[in-house]
């Protein structure tokens, strides 16, 4: 198996669009669907701004797309994303269009945006430890787990006190890091975003994917587009198993992670040893991820 795979939140920075400038016109097009100046928020805007949900989301899709454009938008058995890369996923796939993918990530940030203003929220990753201690940990604190991205490293969410709690008294051996994130994505606070979402979609006639689409939900995986474009409103509301979705990535024979890659890959590196992974920063790593994915062939 050779799979791409796509990021989420949380990777966003400043200046992350100016490497992949060359497609203008279709950034020029994916800009008109989102509503929004990929070029001004994704060159000039600063880490602040682009932390927000609304902008980070369809700017993250964008990046990502357009980094497996440069790379040659290769044939490959398997696409995931977490997160909101799940979208990014489905552009690959050929679900969606890129047009259609970044406008759908727009109203997803926009509609989280939206839900996370209504209480202060946020989310936390917890690194280390016990897992059935961190996980009460977690509970007793009150917050939830977000994401479940390996045996040592999951992601709680909840409020402020919540996660000031958790902070205080973690599991034993284990590490709390406070995200920048702006919302407790993929819990229940995010149930006023559900709606929207569901209604965008309703207005995409999605294709069936050109490879497997590993679901970010339970690691299945998934051939036909109407469900994998479905499961983009469930998934705002339940957890990322990331954890699941690289047991089904286990027996790959590469991985590369798209533009703007890195935390995938950092996860690969260490759940799955001995599979040949490469993550797209920039143009620069272009090259080495053709020659994995070719290596792959043969």
């Amino acid at each position: 198996m050779r799979a791409l795979l796509c990021p989420g939140q949380g990777t966003q920075r400043s200046g992350m669009l100016e490497p992949w400038l060359e497609q203008r016109e279709l950034i020029d097009r994916m800009s008109d669907a989102a509503g929004l100046d990929l070029v001004e928020y994704g060159c000039n805007a600063d880490d602040a701004t682009v932390t927000d949900t609304a902008i980070a989301q369809p700017l993250i899709v964008a990046v990502g797309i357009l980094s497996n454009i440069a790379l040659g938008a290769p044939a490959v058995d398997a696409v995931a994303g977490h997160s909101v890369g799940e979208i990014t996923a489905l552009q690959i796939a050929g679900v969606i269009t890129a047009e259609q993918a970044v406008r759908l990530a727009a109203v997803r940030g926009q509609a989280m945006s939206d839900a996370a203003a209504q209480v202060q929220t946020s989310m936390s990753a917890v690194i280390g430890g016990d897992r059935t201690e961190v996980e009460a940990v977690i509970a007793a604190s009150g917050a939830v787990l977000a994401n479940i991205n390996s045996a040592q490293q999951v992601v709680a969410a909840g409020t402020a006190e919540q996660l000031a709690s958790l902070a205080e008294n973690p599991p034993t051996r284990a590490r709390v890091i406070p995200l920048t994130v702006a919302g407790a994505f993929h819990t229940q606070f995010m149930a006023p975003a559900v709606e929207l979402v569901r209604a965008e979609i309703a207005q995409i006639q999605p294709a069936d994917p050109i490879c497997t689409v590993i679901s970010n939900r339970d690691g299945a995986e998934l051939r036909v587009g109407a469900e994998a474009l479905s499961r983009i409103v469930s998934q705002i509301t339940s957890p990322v198993h990331w954890d699941l979705c690289q047991a089904t990535l286990s027996s790959a024979k590469a991985l590369v992670e798209v533009a703007p890659g890195g935390v995938l890959v950092g996860l690969a590196k260490r759940e799955l040893r001995g599979v040949p992974a490469v993550a797209i920063t920039s143009p620069d790593d272009i090259p080495a991820a053709h020659t994995l994915l070719e290596e792959a062939l043969a």
